[in-house]
């Protein structure tokens, strides 16, 4: 049975979904589906309301995100109730992923924004010294935001606390699964007394999300398949809209000889296991020495089968909260053993849960024919593929269309920097589980087929604004040597200008 149903239209002609939570199958709710003049409407509401928000002093705007953080901490349980029901998930884990993260988005961008917002002073090069420049920022106006299930949360709150703070105004269209868990932002902002119509929520499915891109936003942030990705991408260019895409991954991870056995099987393990491995950034293949591979796979057996799954909400591994996702496991895991891999763990449904749930699954025996090794599971899936040495698991890992993160287990730091620099991917830990998407100051993206554009890193906000140059002139002459009349004069003047300043090696450096 699915976690989402259509409901048949209204007498109004309404489409809608019934909800159930995928761990258990108990209902939780029901939404009518926002159709395309309605998601217009919201636009238009967010349109007025931004003008007025753009003229509100940035020391202002943060307010209202320190009171929205206030409420996120006071309501934290009741809010990790509507997310575990809409994805199944464990408290904890929900609280590791959804809850801290979000408040810290929150409490970072609202010590920031001031300093990242402010007006800069910006040199300009030599032949404009009697000029100054000043770069102001400003907001773009309407933000879209389409967020995932597998993290409704915290992935609708990343991209609407920087947009917000820089002076937009926000629409949220949460997946049709998680719907409930981004209406929390929405009700989370009004009672934080946000004035109406700056965060929005709009619930439906992919004809809503279509219709947001065609509404007249100025930036979409979406979250999502490379699939869905390419299609926005389309539309978007179409309108020309600004897009940041984070897309779909087969995240690898390298172990090296001199690997610290225990702490990479442990790290790949959670990489592998974390919100039951719909996760991004999640390692979906291993690559490992084989000089340490016996050891490192007897490990990653050891603590695979210590894993607690279930529904209870004190699971460690959790039912999978999109049920169709686990066909794309079982045919994974079908055509690898038709190919000769082994299961050393797992490798079922797990009968024993009442929603979709796969057991927590460890393959050897890998290679790059099989499925699982090229196509993205996002589910509790860790296969492991024995190599000769560190150059053959840097070719396998980037023998993919993928590139969103990776990992390399090691304890040579410089060996780790090596293969960072030549691994084709857009951001690498060391010796650390998928951390870079929660470090702020990392700018964040995926090459390949994982996305375009960054979110965080240095000045994260001005993703969110237009930098406008203002350029001053210093000295007030009646006149330039450039304006007119063009004379000889001027011209032979331009000439020696042009010998002086860069005919000479040392005059262009100082330049």
């Amino acid at each position: 049975m699915a976690a989402i149903e259509p409901i048949e239209k209204n007498a109004a002609g309404r489409r809608g979904y019934s909800v159930k939570n995928p761990a258990t199958l108990e209902p939780i709710g029901e939404f009518q589906v926002t159709n395309a003049e309605e998601v217009r409407e919201a636009v238009k509401r967010a349109r007025v309301a931004q003008a007025k928000w753009a003229r509100v002093p940035v020391k202002e705007r943060v307010t209202y995100v320190q009171r929205a953080l206030d409420l996120l901490i006071e309501r934290e349980e009741q809010i990790i109730d509507v997310i575990c029901a809409d994805t199944g998930r464990g408290r904890m884990e929900t609280r590791l992923m959804e809850i801290i993260p979000s408040a810290d988005t929150m409490a970072w961008f609202a010590k920031r924004a001031e300093s990242m917002l402010a007006d800069r002073k910006v040199g300009l090069q030599t032949l404009l010294k009697m000029k100054r420049m000043v770069v102001t920022h400003r907001p773009l106006g309407v933000i879209g935001v389409i967020a995932p299930w597998n993290g409704p949360f915290v992935l609708s709150v990343n991209p609407t606390i920087p947009a917000l703070l820089a002076g937009n105004a926000v629409i949220i269209k949460p997946s049709e699964i998680t719907p409930f868990s981004g209406g929390l932002i929405e009700e989370l902002f009004r009672d934080a007394g946000l004035p109406e119509g700056l965060v929005q929520v709009v619930l439906g499915d992919g004809e809503t999300g279509a219709a947001l891109v065609e509404a007249g936003i100025d930036k979409l942030s979406f979250t999502g398949s490379t699939a869905t990705g390419r299609k926005v991408a389309e539309s978007a260019g179409r309108n020309l809209v600004q897009v940041s895409l984070e897309l779909g991954g087969k995240d690898a991870a390298i172990v090296c000889g001199d690997a610290n056995i225990e702490r990479a099987a442990r790290g790949v393990l959670y990489g592998a296991m974390f919100n039951t491995g719909q996760f991004c950034c999640g390692t979906e293949r291993v690559y490992v020495v084989r000089e340490i591979a016996d050891e490192f796979i007897a490990k990653v057996v050891e603590y695979a089968k210590e894993l607690r799954q279930g529904s209870d909400g004190t699971q460690d591994v959790s039912a999978m909260t999109w049920p169709k996702q686990m066909e794309t496991l079982e045919r994974q895991v079908e055509d690898a053993l038709a190919k000769g891999a082994r299961v050393l763990v797992g490798g079922k449904r797990n009968a024993s849960i009442e929603g979709a749930a796969f057991e927590p699954t460890v393959l050897v025996d890998v290679n790059h024919s099989m499925l699982v090794m090229t196509e993205e599971a996002f589910g509790p899936l860790l296969p492991i593929m024995v190599v000769e040495d560190e150059n053959e698991a840097l070719a396998l890992a980037n023998d993919s269309p993928f590139g969103l993160s990776g990992t390399v287990w090691t304890r040579d730091n410089a060996r780790g920097m090596r293969i960072a620099k030549e691994f084709e991917t857009g951001s690498i830990c060391v010796n650390e589980s998928s951390l870079t998407y929660g470090a702020h100051r990392a700018p964040f993206g995926g090459v390949k087929q994982s996305g375009m554009g960054y979110v965080h890193g240095e000045g994260a906000i001005l993703h969110f604004t237009r930098q406008v140059p203002v350029i001053f002139d210093r000295l007030g002459m009646k006149t330039e040597q450039n304006w007119y009349p063009l004379t000889e004069e001027k011209n032979d003047g331009m000439g020696k200008l042009l010998k002086f300043f860069y005919g000479s090696r040392i005059w262009r450096k100082m330049a």
